[in-house]
Order: structure tokens, then C-alpha cells, then sequence
């Protein structure tokens, strides 16, 4: 499988899935615009680690919940490589808390970098893929977004409304040859999880028959793939990826 001449754009690159997803991609021959709001240390390092091994990479600085940030995005990617074919969309954030605890601006900021980005971006590469006639967008949902979770209702409604937005999305851009498809991880091995206290971690391992977490390479193997011509006949899916958690 490879992705020679490709150019993608991954939202939420810096780190944990995003970054996995980002060194994969450019590693099958694809030219990848690391997106990043705010740590440009660990963009830098995922750059600097896709170009020594040979690979070709952009900083893309931008918050996606911005209009005028992704259009300065895609403007700098299109002046770059001329293009752009795979869109991941990644970036997210929590906030977590009981919901009679929750503050509005916790639901807001989440809901906007989670949601609101994904239709920014969205919009933003689908006239270039239009024209093209060709496209992958992968968007990063969650088991949160299939089944729920206590202390997240804000997460939880941001990543199910990746879902429907996803799937209304596939529909449209179907006959000008345009996938789109939604990954939703489990318990993945990122910063968001080694923060969970250890008996919160070992409650959570009980539930996954697989009985470990996942790794941001079982994920990345997945949007590879989504990416791929072998994923030609496949839109408007949501595959989780949870060690059988959610079934």
C-alpha cells in the first residue's frame, strides 16, 4: 500500500493520534501538512521526523474552530503542493465534568474545536476535491460519540455529531468520487489517557475484551488504509476501534 504523491492535511498533528497518523501517511509517500494550535515544540518534532526520513512536511499553525485560520491553512497548503487530496480531521479536545457542573464555556470550546472545526475544514477541502473528483476525508470520532460516557456529555455530543455530520457528508460528495469515513477509537494510549488516575485505568482495561489499550498505531494502520485505493467502495462508515469494547 502506498500514497506516493499524495497531500494530506491532519488537523490535531502535534501529538497522540494525530501525530501517528501524520508519520504513517508520510511514510507510504505522502506530503503532510501538520496542523497545530498552539505547541509548535511537538509539531516541529513530527516534522523534523517525517523529512529525516524522507519524507515531505508543512507546519500548518491554525485553530480549526476559525474559519479564516483553516482558509489560511488550505491557502498555504495549496501554495506548497498545488493540492490536496486526504483530509483527517483529528483535532479535539476535553473538557470534562458532570453536566450540572459543566460550565459554558467547557461545552463551547469543546464543541467548537471537536465539531465546529470538523465542518470548517470539511467545507474548506471539499471544493478542491470536487474539482479533482477525488478524495478521502477521515474523521476522528470516539466510542464516546457510539455509547456515551459519564463526564463527558460535551465530548460525547461534539463526537456523535461527527458522525451525522459524516455520514450526511458521504452522501453528498459520493458521485464526485469523494469518501468519507469515521474512525472511532476506544481507549487509546495518548496524554488524555495517562492522565486518568491508575484505578480509573484499570476499571476501564476490565471492559476491553481485548484486555489492553491501543496503541495511535492501530489507528494510524486504519486511516492508512481508509486513505488507500483499498478502501475504494467504503463511505459513510464508522469503524470502531476499541478492542471490542462497544460491539
Amino acid at each position: 500500500m502506498d500514497l506516493l504523491g499524495r497531500v494530506a492535511l491532519v488537523t490535531g498533528a502535534s501529538r497522540g493520534i494525530g501525530r501517528a497518523i501524520a508519520i504513517r501517511l508520510a511514510r507510504l509517500g505522502t506530503a503532510v501538512a501538520v496542523n497545530y494550535s498552539s505547541n509548535i515544540d511537538a509539531a516541529n518534532e513530527v516534522v523534523n521526523t517525517i523529512e529525516s526520513n524522507g519524507g515531505k512536511a508543512l507546519l500548518a499553525l491554525g485553530d480549526v474552530s476559525d474559519p479564516k485560520q483553516v482558509n489560511s491553512i488550505i491557502e498555504s497548503v495549496m501554495e506548497k503542493w498545488g493540492t490536496l487530496d486526504i483530509l483527517v480531521n483529528n483535532a479535539g479536545i476535553t473538557r470534562d465534568g458532570l453536566l450540572i457542573r459543566m460550565k459554558e464555556e467547557d461545552w463551547d470550546r469543546v464543541v467548537d474545536i471537536s465539531l465546529k472545526g470538523v465542518f470548517n475544514c470539511t467545507k474548506a477541502v471539499s471544493r478542491i476535491m470536487m474539482k479533482k473528483r477525488w478524495g478521502r476525508i477521515i474523521n476522528i470520532s470516539s466510542i464516546a460519540g457510539v455509547a456515551g460516557n459519564i463526564g463527558q456529555t460535551n465530548y460525547a455530543a461534539a463526537k456523535a455529531g461527527v458522525i451525522g455530520f459524516s455520514k450526511s457528508v458521504a452522501k453528498e460528495l459520493a458521485s464526485r468520487n469523494i469518501l468519507v469515513n469515521v474512525i472511532a477509537p476506544g481507549f487509546i494510549d495518548t496524554d488524555m489517557t495517562d492522565a486518568l488516575p491508575e484505578e480509573v485505568r484499570k476499571s476501564l482495561l476490565s471492559n476491553i475484551p481485548l484486555g489492553r489499550y491501543g496503541d495511535p498505531e492501530d489507528v494510524a494502520s486504519l486511516a492508512a488504509f481508509l486513505a488507500s485505493e483499498y478502501s475504494s467502495y467504503i463511505t459513510g462508515q464508522v469503524i470502531n476501534i476499541d478492542g471490542g469494547m462497544v460491539m
